[in-house]
């Protein structure tokens, strides 16, 4: 198998899969409001559920506010007096009272988890549908580590954020008000102490808070270095165990682990130390309020149940200011996220839909690349430059070179994976980013260098391009992939299940489904890359003597390393550091193209070659 022609060369700036989020810029980073833009922008939508969330939690609270006064009441008018008749009638109020405070806060968490639920969800397919537009520069940029972990880790985040702003800090504004109010209406002197313990609170979670942000970031960065590398061990797991590496492998994964274990650490410290020192406050008010209490009673200034409704409107308030502290507690790790997510919508692609698409302008299969050139962002060279290909219908069309020539970045450019950074890809007259994007899928068909299954049987892998193909269909072209062998062979036959990536499946037999799956669509260009590597040469020839049945009005342009796959091709081009340095016939290159000639005689002895 040949390296990914797509992969970075040259210095180039842009990172693969296995890249992570600690390699980007500062720059591109989300800016400090993409939680406030974020949460704007997705919770518009559900305003009306919303709006029932804070009308139940202003319930809720209103109901709560009222209960100590209803049981201060009772005490100096009912206990102390000993009128049984009046506890009775203000216990029965106190009742209904505590029922309409259990139904407001049930419909509260009710409305207010439907709406985080649907935010998230809201969140998570942006991102997806952003992903599905991104090109092959977009997605090297950001990993797929990443960008897995921005979809699923990050937005968890935001939503659990919705959540606990909707439980906790939508009353605790409601209940710290009403608190402060209601205590001045027990007693105003006594209420002087929130003078002296609100501002000791604020300042508590302010200096906690500040340092929690900077390692809420690191903790995200660590959690895509931990999916980066058991991803790469998951995925190479035949490589560790062919090269014994399996020790050393865990020794990379402990120190990932590690290092996210470490983060977390002094992240959950912080955390743990919010609640006690909030606790460490409200104790001490407590305190602070029964001893001057006690003197403002004994001295006639205040009565007993004014006392008791005091301290309960004290722990409404502090209770308020932890509600708070809670959604402070989350705010951080939430925030950064947020900045994630959005820089993942804020990334357009460069790859642009045209506002006004061209139709085809005749011709079926005509392809020219003019003067192309291509460079990821970063590279010090372009990786194709000043390419010059004309392919036609009824012909084949080859391109060779050796490994890192352009040959997959070339090809990747005609079904715009990417856009080429100069020069045009011309299609039936009519320049690639002219054309309607429903329409250039039915005219190129790409079977790319690391065939791809999705988990499903063979019959919806066989109908991704063509949804409508008939059984008779999928089987003509496992025919002529050579595939409908083993196809036949297996017991469900086109139900036979395939796992993700077509894990199930060998190298060969997948090369062979993906061919397959192109031929169903049944496009007007063809492109193979390397598409034949993984199979015999006997399967090889067999094929390749079936495509050329089957496609011969078609236009078809192969990448091979091999040169038996490509020697009989109508024209040949020759790739070296992606510049054209040979067109022409198998006889003609070998006669007179040194760079192909080498290529074949590394390949075959030279009596073969001739």
């Amino acid at each position: 198998m040949t390296r990914n022609d797509s992969a970075t060369r040259n210095g180039s700036a842009t990172r693969s899969d296995s890249a992570t989020t600690e390699a980007e810029p500062e720059a591109r980073r989300g800016t400090p409001g993409s939680l406030r833009r974020l949460l704007r922008v997705h919770l518009r939508p559900h305003r009306r559920s919303a709006g029932l969330v804070v009308l139940f939690q202003l319930g809720q609270m209103l109901a709560m506010l009222y209960l100590p006064a209803l049981n201060a009441d009772i005490i100096d008018n009912g206990v102390i007096r000993g009128d049984t008749a009046y506890i009775l009638r203000s216990g029965a109020v106190m009742l209904g009272v505590t029922l309409l405070q259990i139904a407001c806060a049930a419909a509260g968490v009710f409305f207010a988890a439907r709406t985080a639920m649907a935010v998230g969800r809201d969140i998570r397919a942006a991102v997806f549908d952003r992903v599905q537009e991104f090109s092959v520069r977009e997605v090297g940029r950001f990993g797929a580590p990443s960008l897995i972990t921005r979809t699923t880790n990050d937005v968890e985040q935001v939503q659990m954020l919705v959540l606990m702003g909707f439980v906790l800090m939508v009353p605790a504004p409601i209940m710290g008000i009403g608190g402060t109010l209601m205590a001045l209406n027990q007693d105003v002197p006594l209420s002087g102490l929130l003078l002296f313990i609100l501002p000791a609170l604020v300042i508590v979670l302010l200096l906690i808070v500040s340092r929690m942000s900077p390692l809420a970031r690191r903790m995200q960065e660590r959690i895509d270095e931990v999916n980066r590398v058991a991803r790469e061990q998951i995925t190479g797991i035949r490589v560790i165990r062919a090269f014994v590496r399996d020790e050393h492998e865990r020794e990379r994964f402990a120190v990932a682990n590690g290092e996210l274990m470490h983060v977390s650490l002094r992240f959950g410290r912080l955390m743990a130390l919010m609640m006690p020192a909030v606790m460490l406050i409200v104790e001490f008010s407590s305190v602070a309020a029964m001893w001057f209490g006690s003197h403002r009673i004994s001295d006639g200034s205040m009565q007993f149940g004014a006392l008791i409704a005091f301290l309960s409107y004290l722990m409404q308030i502090l209770m308020a200011v932890m509600m708070a502290t809670f959604a402070f507690m989350m705010t951080p790790r939430a925030r950064v996220c947020a900045e994630r997510v959005q820089e993942v919508l804020d990334t357009a692609t460069s790859v642009t839909l045209p506002s006004n698409p061209t139709a085809p302008d005749g011709g079926r299969g005509q392809l020219e690349l003019r003067d192309v050139d291509f460079g990821y962002p970063g590279a010090e060279e372009p990786v194709v430059r000043g390419v010059n290909l004309i392919a036609r219908p009824g012909q084949t069309t080859a391109v060779i070179g050796s490994t890192g020539s352009g040959k997959t970045t070339l090809l990747n450019l005609i079904p715009r994976l990417a856009d080429p950074t100069g020069g045009a890809v011309v299609i039936n007259g009519v320049d690639v980013r002219e054309l309607d994007r429903a329409t250039l899928p039915g005219i190129v068909g790409l079977v790319p260098q690391k065939p791809y299954l999705f988990s499903g049987t063979v019959a919806t892998n066989l109908r991704y391009g063509r949804p409508d193909a008939t059984d008779a269909d999928l089987w003509h072209a496992l025919e002529v992939a050579q595939a409908a062998e083993f196809v036949a062979a297996l017991p469900e036959g086109l139900d036979a299940p395939i796992g993700q990536g077509g894990s199930n499946v060998s190298g060969g037999q997948r090369q062979r489904l993906a061919i397959a799956r192109v031929l169903v669509a049944r496009p007007e260009i063809y492109l193979f890359d390397d598409s034949f590597s993984a199979l015999d040469y006997a399967t090889d020839a067999a094929l390749r003597a079936a495509l050329a049945r089957e496609i011969k009005d078609a236009t078809l342009v192969i990448v091979a390393q091999r040169v038996s796959t490509i020697r009989d091709a109508d024209r040949i081009v020759v790739l070296d550091e992606g510049r054209v340095v040979g067109t022409g016939t198998h006889t003609e290159l070998m006669a007179g193209n040194q760079t192909y000639r080498e290529i074949v005689l590394s390949q075959l002895t030279e009596q073969e070659a001739s």
